[in-house]
């Protein structure tokens, strides 16, 4: 098992925050600052929005703060629905938090009109989506990290077609509605599909039987595999999307580590444990007086290779070792 870190070249301002625990600023006595936390795409109870919970809690601890005495974290957990993230995200402006953290392009956007200081995490096209001006001078109150660029879908397709040389027919399942950028994925990785002898299609879903009618089309094509983008709506369904797979017996790789963590075969992430870490940096720093719309926007550090030899056996299928051997992780 190996770790492979990809630094952006913004990631150090990141690394070395401008408050260290013992140079930050006294507190003032008495007064807790209030920070919204709307994790869309996440049911309260979700394993891994707990687990980006806890990093972005200890990144602030290390920062000084502390959660329940210097700092109030009132955090949301809306599902991937888009109505219950506009509830959600109306429900913390109207208690006017010192600063939020927004989850996922939608929760983004449905926080941005707020007027409050807003840090947006998981967003992957922050500025096709109008949240900021650019990368190195967001501009207003808006700031955050970055997830994926489009490039990655060409990524994806490479290690689907590493893990499984036959494939020649892929579709790219996603949801329009939450996942508006889904276009740059397809084009990627259709020009990746240039070399790579296969054909990609686009799998619009807007609910759970397009879902199935996807995995049913692509089961019915030779050579068949899915890939499914990062995407609130897609990730909410994961353990439906890992059950289809292993029915239909399809190579599935995916833009979140919950999916292999719950029978997936393969995901190509973003380590967001990391990017919440990092984004208690610039909560410390706003709280401290730095207008978001200095703060640059910044790109993912580190990816994690995930894989589920399980998974891969329940659709009868031999991993490469090649592949295995690039794995940060490997279940067993």
């Amino acid at each position: 098992m190996k770790r492979r870190d990809f630094m952006s070249l913004l990631g150090g301002i990141a690394a070395m925050p401008m408050y260290s625990p013992l140079l930050a600023r006294a507190q003032q006595p008495g007064k807790m600052r209030h920070v919204g936390v709307l994790q869309g795409g996440l049911a309260r109870g979700d394993a891994g929005g707990q687990a980006e919970a806890a990093a972005f809690e200890d990144g602030l601890k290390e920062l000084g703060w502390k959660p329940g005495v210097t700092i109030d974290l009132d955090y949301h957990w809306p599902g991937a629905e888009l109505d219950a993230v506009r509830t959600a995200a109306n429900a913390i402006a109207a208690t006017r938090p010192d600063v939020v953290v927004s989850r996922s392009t939608p929760a983004t956007s449905a926080m941005i009109d707020s007027g409050v200081p807003l840090v947006f995490v998981l967003v992957v096209d922050p500025i096709g989506s109008r949240f900021v001006q650019n990368f190195a001078h967001p501009g207003g109150n808006v700031t955050g990290f970055s997830s994926f660029e489009g490039s990655v879908g060409g990524k994806w397709l490479e290690l689907l077609k590493e893990a499984s040389p036959t494939l020649s027919q892929v579709a790219i399942l996603f949801n329009p509605e939450t996942a508006p950028f889904a276009e740059e994925f397809l084009e990627s990785a259709q020009t990746a599909a240039k070399t790579l002898r296969a054909t990609v299609i686009a799998a619009p879903c807007h609910n759970t039987a397009e879902i199935e009618s996807a995995f049913a089309a692509r089961a019915h094509a030779t050579g068949g595999g899915i890939i499914a983008i990062t995407d609130t709506f897609l990730t909410e369904h994961h353990d439906l999307i890992n059950e289809l797979a292993t029915r239909y017996r399809l190579p599935v790789i995916s833009g979140g580590r919950v999916f292999v963590l719950s029978g997936g075969l393969i995901a190509y992430a973003v380590d967001f444990a990391d990017i919440y870490r990092r984004a208690a940096g610039y909560v410390d720093r706003i709280l401290h007086g730095t207008r978001p719309g200095e703060l640059p926007v910044q790109e993912p550090a580190k990816f994690t290779l995930s894989i589920n030899l399980k998974a891969a056996r329940a659709i009868g299928l031999t991993l490469p070792q090649t592949l295995v051997a690039q794995a940060d992780e490997v279940i067993e």
